[in-house]
C-alpha cells in the first residue's frame, strides 16, 4: 500500500490509494475545525493562501483534506487543536479503508485492540512484523479475553495488519495518553460505519452529566463502581474520568454482548485499570461474589420501542438493580420518562411497584431530561432516577422532582442540574436552605405515594418554596412596576411636545423639483459611508447578564427585546478579539430572514452575524443622517422584498435606490424621525413594563403563591 509523508514532519502515514479518499467538503472542513459552517467559506473567499479545490462533484467544491490540516496547523485557525487535527486526519482516512472483507466493526475492534496492545506494552508497533504484534497480544491475552481474536479478525493480515499498527501509532503519538487516542476512535465510530456500538448510547454531554451527578468523585478510597448494560462502556469510562486521581477504585460492568464485554475491558485497561480492579461479565448479572456489591451503581437501561415496551417489566429491572445496593449506596438509572415519570393508571400493578420505591425510601430524585438524548432514537424520551438505600432513622421522607424536558441539551443545562443533585446529595436528601434548585421542587414522598398514578413531575411548589427570595420579592417587583407605569404616564403627560398633535406638514413634491436618487453602493463608493461586518458569536456566550450587549437579527428587527442578548467581557477579550464594538448612530442592517435596520444612538454594542454595520462618516458632504438612511433603506427594501420561494431578495443592500435628499430637506426628515422616536420609546417602556407586570402576576398565579385582593366596585 502506498504511503506518504504526513502533516508531522518526519512521521509515515498509511493512506489509500485512490486520491479521492482525501477529498472534503466545505461541511466536513467546519466539522475538522470544530466551527460553524459557513467559517470555511469566509476563509476561502478571504485568504489567498487557502487550499484550492481540487475538483467539484455536483457543484461542489472538493479539498484535499491533507492540503487543508496543513492551513488550519499553520494559520492555528479554527477551534481544533493541531494534535487533534492530525487525528482527525487519519480517522478520516480510515473510513475509507472499510471494504465488504473489512467491515467497520472489525476495523474498530482490531484499531481499538492495537491502541490497548500498545499501551500495555508501552512500546510501538510500526516496524513489527504482523506475527509478533499476535504473539505479544497472545501473550497478554492468553485466555482471549480482550484483544487477541480482534487481532486474528483482520483480513489479509499481511498487508492490511502492519498499517493499522502504524495508525495506532499515530493516532496514540497525537494524543496525550492511548486512553484518548482510544476514545477518539470510538468518538467517530458512527463516521466509521460502526453503528451498532452506537445506537444505544446517549449523547456524550448525557452521558458526562450522569457521571457528574453520580458522586463519584466523592467517594471514598477503595470503591466500587458499576455499570449493568454497559454497551461500549461510555458510561464507565466517564465515571473513571470523573473520579478523583489514584481513587483505587473496582470497576465492575455487564452486558450480554461478548463484542462488548471485550471492548469494555480493552477501554479500561488502556485508561490503566488493573486487571484486579476490573470485572467484566458477559450477561446481564454483575460479578459482585468476586468482587463485593457496588458503592456506586449508574445504569442506562436497555432500550425499548414503545409498543413493546411494557412498564411493569422496566420497574422490574430497576428493582432488580436496587438489589444490588447495600445501606449508604446509591444508584443513578436513566430509562424511558413515561414509566419512571409520566401518570400511570391509578392502582395499576405499574403504579403500586413504583410507588414502592417511595415507600422504602429509596427514591431520592425523579427528573425529567431534555428530548434528544440518544442520537439514534430522536423520539425517546428519558428520565433518570437517583436512589440510595438508607436506615430507617436516617431517612428524611423528601423527594426532588425535577422537569427539564423543556430545556435545551447543553451542557450548561446540564450543569446545572448536576449541580443541584449534588447539593441534594450533599444535604443528605434533606436540601439546602441556601440553595433553591432551578426547574426542580423538594416533595415529601407521602405526597406522592398519596395520589396513585400521579406523574413525578413539579405539579406545583411546595410549601417552604414561600419562603424563597424570588416568591417573597415578587410583590415588590409587581409594585415596583405599577408604579414605572405611573410615572412613564405622568412623564408623557407633562412633555409639551408629547400632548401636542404629531404633524409632520408633508405636501406634495412640486414637478420642477424632481429628487435626486443614489445608492448604498455609491455612498460607499464616495466614502459617505463606510460598512462594518459582524461577527459570529457562539450560542452558549450569550446571556442575559454580560457586559456588553449584543445586536443579533431578531433584535434589529424588533422580534427579541433589546439587551437580552449579552456577553461577558472575560469571554469577549479571550474569545472573540476581532469583534468590532458599535459607535453612536450606527446603522446595523440585516436580511435574513427579512430586511430590517436599527439605530444604535449610545454605541458600544455587538453586531451578531449576519447582520452587519453601515456607518456614516463625520465629514460627508452633504451628510447622511443616520435616521433618515435607516427609513429610506426600510421604504426601499419593501419594494424589492423577497418573494415567496425565492433563496434572496430581488436586491441586495448596496443595489437598492434611495433619495439623495439636500441638507435642509434631510434635517427636517430627521426632526420628524426623532420626535416619532421619542414616541416609539415611551411607548416601547410602557410596553415592556406591562409585559413584566402580566409574566410576573401570572407566574405567582401559576405556582399558588400570589393572589389578588378584592378591587373596589367587585363584587366578592
Amino acid at each position: 500500500m502506498e504511503r506518504v509523508t504526513s502533516t508531522r514532519e518526519g512521521a509515515v502515514s498509511p493512506i489509500v490509494p485512490e486520491p479521492s479518499a482525501w477529498r472534503i467538503t466545505y461541511a466536513e472542513i467546519a466539522t475538522l475545525a470544530q466551527v460553524r459552517r459557513p467559517v470555511p467559506t469566509t476563509w476561502s473567499r478571504r485568504h489567498p493562501d487557502f487550499p484550492a479545490p481540487v475538483a467539484h462533484e455536483e457543484g461542489r467544491p472538493l479539498f484535499d483534506a491533507r492540503a487543508v490540516v496543513d492551513w488550519l496547523t499553520t494559520t492555528g485557525r479554527g477551534n481544533a487543536e493541531p494534535r487533534r487535527l492530525q487525528a482527525e486526519l487519519a480517522l478520516y482516512t480510515l473510513a475509507a479503508w472499510r471494504t465488504p472483507a473489512l467491515s467497520a466493526s472489525v476495523l474498530v475492534g482490531a484499531l481499538t485492540a492495537l491502541i490497548c496492545l500498545r499501551q500495555q506494552l508501552d512500546v510501538p508497533l510500526s516496524g513489527q512484523s504482523w506475527d509478533a504484534v499476535l504473539t505479544q497480544a497472545d501473550e497478554l491475552d492468553p485466555e482471549n479475553t480482550y484483544m487477541s481474536a480482534e487481532l486474528k479478525a483482520v483480513p489479509q493480515p499481511d498487508r492490511l495488519g502492519p498499517e493499522l499498527a502504524a495508525l495506532a501509532d499515530e493516532l496514540t503519538e497525537a494524543a496525550y495518553t492511548p486512553a484518548e487516542a482510544f476514545d477518539w476512535v470510538l468518538e467517530a465510530r458512527r463516521r466509521l460505519g460502526s453503528h451498532d456500538l452506537a445506537a444505544d448510547e446517549p449523547t456524550p454531554a448525557v452521558v458526562r452529566a450522569l457521571a457528574a451527578l453520580s458522586g463519584v468523585d466523592t467517594l471514598d478510597e477503595g470503591s466500587v463502581v458499576a455499570t449493568p448494560h454497559a454497551r461500549s462502556g461510555d458510561l464507565l469510562a466517564a465515571l473513571h474520568a470523573r473520579a478523583a486521581e489514584d481513587s483505587g477504585h473496582t470497576y465492575l460492568a455487564a452486558d450480554p454482548d461478548p463484542v462488548r464485554a471485550r471492548l469494555v475491558r480493552r477501554r479500561m485497561l488502556v485508561r490503566g485499570v488493573n486487571e484486579f480492579d476490573l470485572g467484566v461479565t458477559e450477561g446481564e448479572d454483575l460479578p459482585v461474589d468476586d468482587w463485593g456489591y457496588p458503592h456506586l451503581l449508574v445504569s442506562v437501561l436497555p432500550y425499548e420501542s414503545g409498543e413493546n415496551r411494557s412498564p411493569q417489566v422496566v420497574l422490574e429491572q430497576v428493582q432488580a438493580l436496587t438489589d444490588y445496593l447495600d445501606e449508604g449506596s446509591t444508584a443513578v438509572v436513566l430509562g424511558p420518562a413515561d414509566v419512571l415519570v409520566r401518570p400511570f393508571p391509578r392502582h395499576s400493578e405499574a403504579d403500586r411497584l413504583r410507588r414502592s420505591f417511595l415507600r422504602d425510601g429509596l427514591l431520592k430524585a425523579a427528573v425529567s431530561l431534555p428530548d434528544g438524548a440518544f442520537p439514534y432514537r430522536p423520539g425517546y424520551r428519558t428520565a433518570f432516577w437517583v436512589l440510595a438505600r438508607t436506615s430507617a432513622e436516617h431517612r428524611t421522607g423528601l423527594v426532588l422532582l425535577a422537569d427539564y424536558s423543556a430545556q435545551p441539551l447543553t451542557d450548561t443545562v446540564l450543569d446545572v442540574l448536576a449541580e443541584d443533585i449534588a447539593i441534594w446529595r450533599a444535604a443528605p436528601w434533606r436540601g439546602d436552605r441556601r440553595h433553591e434548585p432551578r426547574h426542580a421542587v423538594i416533595v415529601p414522598a407521602k405526597d406522592l405515594d398519596d395520589r396513585p398514578g400521579a406523574a413525578f413531575t413539579t405539579q406545583h411548589r411546595p410549601p417552604m418554596a414561600r419562603y424563597t427570595r424570588g416568591v417573597i420579592e415578587r410583590p415588590v417587583r409587581i409594585s415596583a412596576l405599577e408604579q414605572r407605569l405611573t410615572e412613564l404616564h405622568e412623564q408623557a403627560r407633562q412633555r409639551a411636545d408629547l400632548r401636542t398633535a404629531l404633524s409632520a406638514q408633508v405636501v406634495l413634491r412640486p414637478d420642477d423639483q424632481p429628487v435626486r436618487r443614489t445608492t448604498v453602493r455609491r455612498l460607499l463608493d464616495d466614502r459617505r459611508l463606510r460598512r462594518r461586518p459582524g461577527h459570529r458569536f457562539a450560542d452558549e456566550h450569550l446571556t442575559a447578564d454580560g457586559h456588553y450587549t449584543v445586536l443579533t437579527p431578531d433584535e434589529v428587527l424588533g422580534i427579541a427585546r433589546l439587551g437580552g442578548r449579552r456577553i461577558d467581557r472575560g469571554v469577549l477579550l479571550t474569545g472573540y478579539e476581532h469583534a468590532l464594538f458599535t459607535e453612536p448612530g450606527d446603522i446595523v442592517v440585516t436580511t435574513s430572514p427579512r430586511f430590517g435596520t436599527y439605530v444604535d444612538e449610545a454605541g458600544l454594542s455587538l453586531v451578531a452575524a449576519p447582520a452587519r454595520i453601515l456607518r456614516v462618516h463625520p465629514d460627508a458632504d452633504p451628510p447622511v443622517l443616520p435616521r433618515v438612511l435607516a427609513a429610506l433603506l426600510r421604504a426601499a427594501a419593501a419594494d424589492y422584498a423577497r418573494t415567496s420561494g425565492a433563496v434572496r431578495a430581488s436586491r441586495g443592500i448596496e443595489d437598492l435606490l434611495i433619495p439623495d435628499l439636500s441638507r435642509r430637506e434631510a434635517e427636517r426628515f430627521d426632526s420628524v424621525l426623532a420626535e416619532i422616536e421619542t414616541r416609539v420609546h415611551l411607548l416601547r417602556e410602557q410596553s415592556a413594563a406591562l409585559d413584566d407586570l402580566v409574566r410576573l402576576t401570572a407566574a405567582g398565579i401559576a405556582d399558588g403563591t400570589l393572589t389578588l385582593q378584592n378591587i373596589p366596585g367587585t363584587d366578592d
